[in-house]
């Protein structure tokens, strides 16, 4: 029997890949023990015990990026972070690490490294995080999402996607997602979400557009987010939700996507052989539009500005690209190409090679 610690969390980038392979392993290997460790505070306090996972909390913990207070206390915070970790592997005989990145990574890798059992890293985006880049330094078993992450040895695995995406049969569902959204069964439909966190630009982009885009005929289901405040437009054939938790059934009902660039969301869609429209994320590090050349550069994506979402991107392009079947049909082709879906598979495979 195998123990494992996975660790990781904050955004669903970090929750939904450790999650599919927990669900990996607890198909493959029924008597093997998960635990995760994650903080309070990020999508993991709900997406991980609602799996059924155990989830043992830790501090916060950011990186100081500036000299203050912050930054004084971080190293005996740290130090205090690593010991939990250490006691929790020593405790639960654990047998490997894995990491995601996030808040709760970077103590989980040091505290496996100390213990002197396997640490497995996988970083999802194409460019790599604080504490993927530093945990990456101390061990051998890199895995990554996109050729190309800059991480020195690193193996492209892709990204871990959940049973519910790489099983899904868009064709069979696509009327009774439909339905389930309360959308047309028969009505070309468009899927607008801007990630687990929203994206205000991106949202009132789109809504802005709400009538225009139903009186041509089409049909929308918008996923606002849980983090910018609701800004439903009224207009019937629009829906607005705040968050969806079945997003398989979302990409089973439509026929492209209007999207962040978030590196679960672009392997999503690109598997799944989804048309789309990437917005990426304009602060930061800049890693959604390194995420998505892959699928941009196949032609299954293009990619647009949060400024160029006016009114007259909608009637110029938008709604022209949407009852365009002929290209849609290619970009889907095209995505799917530069896409996989087995990348939960390759990880597992990956972390059991570090533990021989």
């Amino acid at each position: 029997m195998t123990n494992y610690l996975l660790a990781g969390g904050g955004t669903a980038g970090h929750v939904n890949p450790l999650i599919a392979l927990a669900d990996l392993i607890r198909q493959e290997e029924p008597d093997a023990s998960i635990v995760v460790l994650g903080t309070r505070e990020g999508l993991e306090a709900r997406l991980v015990p609602e799996r059924g996972y155990e989830l043992v909390h830790i501090e916060r913990l950011p990186f100081p990026r500036r000299p203050n207070l912050a930054a004084l206390r971080f190293p005996a915070r740290f130090a205090r972070a690593v010991r939990q970790g250490r006691t929790l592997i020593v405790d639960r005989n654990i047998d490997v690490v894995v990491g995601f990145g996030g808040y709760a990574s970077a103590p989980a890798y040091r505290a496996g490294a100390k213990q002197g059992i396997p640490v497995v890293i996988h970083e999802a985006n194409a460019k790599p995080g604080m504490a993927n880049r530093l945990g990456a330094r101390s061990t051998p078993h890199v895995a990554v999402t996109f050729a190309g992450t800059p991480i020195a040895g690193a193996r492209v695995t892709g990204m871990p996607l959940r049973p519910e995406i790489t099983g899904l049969d868009r064709a069979a569902l696509r009327a009774d997602a439909r339905t389930h959204f309360g959308l047309d069964p028969a009505r070309r439909t468009l899927l607008v979400t801007g990630g687990s966190l929203g994206a205000r630009a991106l949202n009132r982009g789109i809504s802005g557009s709400a009538r225009e885009l139903v009186d041509a005929g089409l049909q929308v289901l918008h996923v606002w987010g849980g983090l910018t405040e609701l800004e439903d437009p009224g207009v019937p054939g629009y829906i607005v939700l705040p968050y969806c938790d079945r997003m398989d059934l979302a990409f089973a009902a439509c026929d492209l996507a209007v999207s962040r660039a978030g590196s679960t969301t672009v392997s999503e869609l690109a598997g799944l052989g989804i048309p789309a429209v990437l917005v990426p994320y304009a602060v930061g590090n800049g890693e959604q539009r390194f995420n998505a050349a892959g699928v941009v550069e196949a032609g299954g994506a293009v990619l647009v500005a949060d400024q160029d979402l006016t009114p007259e991107w909608v009637r110029q392009t938008l709604i022209p690209l949407l009852t365009d079947d002929a290209r849609l049909r290619d970009m889907g082709e095209r995505a799917r190409s530069a896409g996989s879906l087995d990348g939960t598979e390759r990880l597992l495979d990956f972390v059991r090679e570090a533990l021989r």
